[in-house]
């Protein structure tokens, strides 16, 4: 598993390009009045925000454990995403759509159009590398073939965050190049008003997906499976087990897993035999798989464990 120390520099380097950017679009839509590009200026604006509240989710995320988080903070950077989510769409998808609606009903023409096209240029370099940085990270975190399958996989919320970001950044930028080039080219400035409805619906994806995936992360992922299976294989061939009831995994962080076992152990062997053997489980999971920070094993023969989920 990647080193989750990389995520500030990815979250970093997004939130330098999203402020150069920001201001040079907030410059442009005054000078030329589009209002595509103060759309942009105001989702550039928003991945600001953004940015920060996923510095803060990783910063609270790291605090130690304590008697009232005896598993630690790291659900803290999942409830940050999810937040970014709901701000993306109320700030971002929702006030594009405002200004989209206002310039489609109050279309005006542009002026000094060459200023906006020189800022999306600018734009898109700067979103560029900012993309080029979050997707090298998260492609070094997952082996998932295709974009929204890596997503799906990665445990790294802010990593994915700020790709789709990047992402939904980068598709604004050219429905507002087209947007723009459209209402000047063809006399129609009520086009650059469509182009900040198209924004709008990118945005608005992007904030749903975000949002999907961070609810699932809060609410309890499982570890890898290969990883569930690898568990399962250290336990199966340890003596004395005779049984797997049931495993369980949840990830507490990006790299903060635990795992609940159930396993059924031979009863003609000792309690002494039973506690070396389950720290030899312990100690097997912990050195297999190192981002599985607590290891609990319940000892209970396979009958029981049916009666008592049976009986749950």
């Amino acid at each position: 598993m990647a080193s989750h120390d990389s995520s500030p520099k990815v979250i970093v380097a997004a939130l330098a390009a999203n402020g150069a950017i920001a201001a040079a679009k907030f410059a442009a839509a005054l000078i030329t009045g589009s209002g595509a590009m103060f759309s942009e200026a105001i989702h550039s604006t928003v991945d600001c925000g953004n940015e920060l509240l996923l510095l803060l989710g990783l910063r609270r995320a790291s605090r130690p454990a304590d008697a009232q988080h005896p598993f630690g903070y790291g659900l803290q950077l999942y409830f940050w995403c999810f937040v970014v989510a709901v701000l993306i769409f109320g700030f971002g998808a929702v006030f594009s759509f405002l200004e989209g609606l206002d310039k489609i009903t109050h279309p005006e023409a542009m002026e000094n159009v060459l200023v906006n096209y020189g800022v999306l240029a600018f734009a898109i370099a700067f979103e560029t590398y900012s993309w080029i940085v979050a997707f090298r990270e998260f492609r070094s975190q997952t082996q998932a073939r295709g974009l929204f399958a890596a997503a799906q996989r990665s445990k790294d919320p802010t990593v994915f965050a700020v790709l789709f970001e990047d992402s939904a950044a980068l598709i604004g930028l050219f429905i507002a190049l087209a947007g723009i080039s459209a209402a000047y080219f063809l006399h129609m400035p009520v086009l650059d008003g469509v182009a900040s409805l198209g924004i709008a619906l990118v945005l608005a994806a992007t904030a749903f997906f975000l949002g999907y995936e961070s609810q699932s992360l809060l609410t309890g992922e499982a570890a890898y499976p290969e990883v569930r299976e690898g568990i399962e294989r250290i336990a199966r061939d340890t003596g004395g087990v005779v049984g797997i009831n049931r495993v369980m995994t949840m990830h507490f962080g990006p790299e903060e897993v635990l795992a609940a076992l159930s396993l059924d152990f031979d009863d003609a062997i000792s309690a002494a035999d039973i506690e070396a053997a389950v720290a030899h489980i312990e100690r097997a999971i912990k050195r297999e798989y190192p981002e599985t920070a607590h290891v609990f094993v319940e000892a209970k023969a396979f009958e029981e464990h049916g009666r008592k989920r049976e009986g749950a």
